[in-house]
């Protein structure tokens, strides 16, 4: 069984991205799982905080979740042409301690829906510098920047679009693959 961990770096209700993460989980190829992580509760990095209390349990759950997984899935919004900051954060918190060994390696693929006619071509840039540091393994074989996605996606932040979702089952099968290679 292959397991991918999933982030999406938004915390809104109706998040495409969020949506997006929720539609991976769902086309994922037989042997394949995505487990849908959350950072909804990791605070803002503050390494005073960090030296008094270690850890914060939201971190922790993460730096597991991402231990025992195959690869990551970084599902990114694009805010003010860059990554969001409530992202950012999260991973530079899932760094930390033992953390950072577990970045190290680790197959990364990213994948982003905004409003924009853009997509997520920005955010997504942003992140290799970043990913670079913790070491990773960025997969580029496949690549998803969905935009204009207010349009593709309902209230509720769930994905309607029939060819966004065979384009990123696809996507999903293609990171499968890379990842039973290893």
């Amino acid at each position: 069984m292959t397991t991918i961990l999933g982030l999406s770096g938004s915390l809104r209700r109706g998040s495409y991205n969020a949506g997006l993460l929720r539609a991976a989980a769902e086309s994922t190829p037989d042997g394949v799982t995505i487990r849908i992580g959350d950072i909804h509760q990791v605070p803002l990095y503050n390494a005073d905080a960090e030296a008094a209390s270690g850890l914060p349990p939201a971190v922790v759950t993460l730096q597991q979740e991402l231990d025992a997984a195959d690869g990551l899935l970084l599902v990114t919004p694009e805010y003010n042409n860059g990554i969001p900051g409530v992202f950012k954060n999260a991973i530079d918190w899932m760094s930390r301690g033992p953390g950072l060994k577990m970045f190290v390696d680790k197959p990364v693929a990213l994948i982003g829906a905004s409003p924009s006619g853009f997509g997520t071509i920005l955010s997504q840039s942003q992140w290799l510098p970043v990913l670079r540091t913790l070491g990773t393994h960025l997969w580029t074989d496949g690549r998803m920047m969905v935009s204009r996605a207010s349009g593709l996606f309902d209230a509720d932040g769930n994905l309607t679009d029939d060819k966004t979702r065979e384009a990123l089952r696809d996507l999903i099968a293609g990171y499968a693959r890379y990842l039973g290679r290893g």
